[in-house]
């Protein structure tokens, strides 16, 4: 949750609220905030006025501002005395701002800017060595298959042993004017797209997408969230500032093992879902995965329903201080969520106690009842065990 979300006046109207005898666990329910939250206002802010408050953060704000401007100028002094001898050529201004970066632990821009070096030339390596064995094999597959453009034949070039990456052969290929041309398009009908039937069976489909949040030192992070679609249990909550094909995948392996192999996955169009690493685990474990239509969220909406529900319930609710306490904290919640947390499509039940009732009618799934009154959760068995049990699947 970002720090701006209420302002230095909305505060002091908070705080005088509990001051004015208002129970504190109602003022918090009331404006959506956890009692650590408030009383860290309360310590910030108790006895303070709007006026005094505004005051006090522009004076926090212009010293923290003139801290960091003389700290920064002070550590640019004292990295330029360290460096000794003129820093003329291209080779010693690289040197010294590898040097920079490892005593002073700058960035590289700033130890550029520094030294007055220009950055590409600090990044510039030597020459590429000899390309000419596969620039001619690349040139007889591109003549074998002409339609193919240069990620196809990097996975033909991969399969005959060549060590190269991607990029190096969309270089070549370049160089080697090898592009194909574009033929002219034509409108193609786009189909009917049913609405995706209501699964009957845990692991018959899974549902995936992305969160994003942001920690208290500015920071993003993004969130995987996975949701079985017919028991609305959530299989993971993965967080991580970077969340590749490749993650995406591992995340979907553990959550196999553990419960086994769904028979469909639907999500949506994003650029980690489409990945190579996405479409080969897919095709391994035999799993069919759907596409939404590109801007129809709504076909997904059984992911969408429960961002919404994790983000209003959480994460407009938290203060994030590190990448490690949000993970311990979207555990705790994924947990509650499966185990405590009663679902009004399940009839009030809970995801957990939803699947053991599917589990304990084979073949079959448990009615969901038009009626919103609440259910006793009795059907819920507390063995002891972990929540994510192996279920059977169709594969």
């Amino acid at each position: 949750m970002k720090k701006s979300r209420f302002t230095e006046e909305q505060i002091i109207a908070i705080l005088r609220e509990q001051e004015a005898g208002v129970a504190t666990a109602e003022v918090c329910r009331k404006h959506g905030v956890s009692s650590a939250t408030f009383y860290k206002w309360k310590a910030k802010f108790g006895g303070l006025d709007v006026s005094e408050a505004r005051r006090l953060k522009g004076l926090e704000d212009e010293n923290g501002r003139l801290k960091r401007m003389l700290a920064d100028a002070m550590l640019d002094n004292a990295a330029l005395k360290d460096l000794l001898g003129k820093v003329v050529t291209p080779a010693a201004r690289r040197e010294a701002v590898a040097y920079l970066a490892e005593a002073f632990e700058m960035s590289e821009r700033r130890a550029c800017r520094v030294v007055g070096a220009d950055r590409m030339s600090v990044r510039y390596e030597g020459t590429r060595g000899d390309d000419t064995v596969l620039r001619g094999r690349l040139n007889e597959l591109a003549a074998e298959r002409r339609r193919f453009g240069y990620r196809r034949l990097h996975v033909l070039l991969k399969r005959e042993g060549h060590a190269v990456n991607r990029k190096r052969v969309q270089r070549l290929y370049r160089e080697e004017k090898l592009a194909v041309r574009r033929r002219g398009g034509r409108k193609r009908a786009m189909g009917t797209r049913r609405p995706i039937e209501t699964p009957m069976a845990a692991n018959q489909r899974w549902s995936l997408d992305f969160l994003s949040d942001q920690l208290t030192d500015g920071r993003r992070f993004r969130i995987l969230s996975v949701v079985d679609d017919c028991t609305r249990e959530c299989l993971a909550l993965a967080a991580d500032t970077s969340l590749s094909g490749l993650r995406v995948a591992r995340e979907l392996d553990d959550i196999v093992r553990r419960r086994g192999r769904p028979t469909t996955i639907v999500s949506d169009n994003g650029t980690e879902f489409t990945s190579n690493a996405i479409l080969a685990w897919a095709d391994d474990m035999g799993v069919g995965w759907h596409y939404i239509a590109p801007g129809k969220p709504q076909q997904n909406g059984f992911i969408e329903s429960f961002n919404g529900r994790l983000r209003d319930e959480l994460l407009n609710e938290t203060l994030f201080r590190s990448l490690p306490q949000a993970r311990a904290v979207l555990e705790a919640w994924r947990r509650d969520y499966n185990e405590e947390r009663p679902h009004s499509k399940l009839g009030w039940m809970t995801p957990w106690a939803y699947a053991n009732a599917i589990l304990e009618i084979p073949g079959r799934s448990v009615a969901q009842p038009a009626s919103s009154a609440l259910r006793p959760l009795e059907t819920a068995i507390d063995d002891g065990s972990d929540h994510d049990r192996t279920l059977a699947s169709d594969g």
